[in-house]
């Protein structure tokens, strides 16, 4: 299937975005990316995706879908090459359970810290300090949370993961311990060391400027509106 079939509108730094091109790439799906203006719009993306007016949106067969997750889950029912979710129905729930738990604990909590100072920050890194705790559990004694391979669950955590030495770095915080999480560390390495992913991440420098940016310009009352 030519690439003229599959596009996929997305940010550079989106870790919603990336997911979808990480599981396209490591299905081997032929793509063509467009790259969106998250603060001016376009037109496509309006009328792509009227109802959130966010990216990442999946175009395939001039249908658009919308949502990372929902887009994982499309990509990995149409293209059966390389399976990401687990193929007994209760494990595929429990991905889907630990995907979106860590999306909204893990990723908010180091927001908030990043952008935040005092008793906020404080609260925010117990927090996230909490959700670290939780994933170290369940990654123990394996290389992946999909088995031997990235899945699902890799692909919804590691776009977090990717993004978290640069926040502690813009914010002045630790939330990835080595020493108290070591199955996650080894974990984390594993992940953003395969050549897909690898490949595909955004410049830590230019992170850095676009976070300590993001960071600058919103206090702490707008950090729900997490511009990724």
């Amino acid at each position: 299937m030519g690439s003229q079939d599959v596009k996929l509108l997305s940010f550079w730094v989106s870790p919603f975005g990336k997911r979808v091109e990480w599981a396209l790439k490591l299905k081997g799906v032929e793509y063509e990316y467009v790259e969106e203006d998250i603060f001016n719009k376009s037109n496509l993306l309006l009328e792509l995706n009227p109802v959130h007016k966010k990216v990442p949106v999946l175009v395939h067969d001039q249908k658009p879908i919308a949502e990372s997750f929902i887009i994982l889950e499309y990509i990995d029912e149409i293209w059966k090459q390389y399976p990401l979710l687990p193929h007994h129905p209760y494990q595929r729930a429990i991905a889907r359970f630990w995907a979106i738990s860590v999306e909204q604990k893990l990723a908010k909590a180091a927001w908030v810290a990043m952008c935040t100072s005092g008793d906020e920050r404080e609260k925010s890194l117990k927090e996230a300090g909490e959700s670290m705790e939780k994933i170290e559990e369940e990654i123990k004694g394996k290389k992946f949370f999909g088995g031997d391979n990235i899945g699902y669950l890799d692909i919804a955590i590691g776009s977090i993961f990717f993004l978290l030495p640069v926040f502690e770095e813009v914010g002045s915080v630790r939330i990835i311990d080595p020493l108290k999480y070591s199955a996650t560390t080894t974990w984390m390495t594993n992940f953003l060391s395969h050549p897909v992913i690898k490949d595909s991440l955004p410049p830590r420098d230019k992170m850095l400027v676009y976070f300590h940016n993001l960071r600058n310009k919103w206090s702490s009352t707008h950090h729900d509106l997490l511009k990724v």
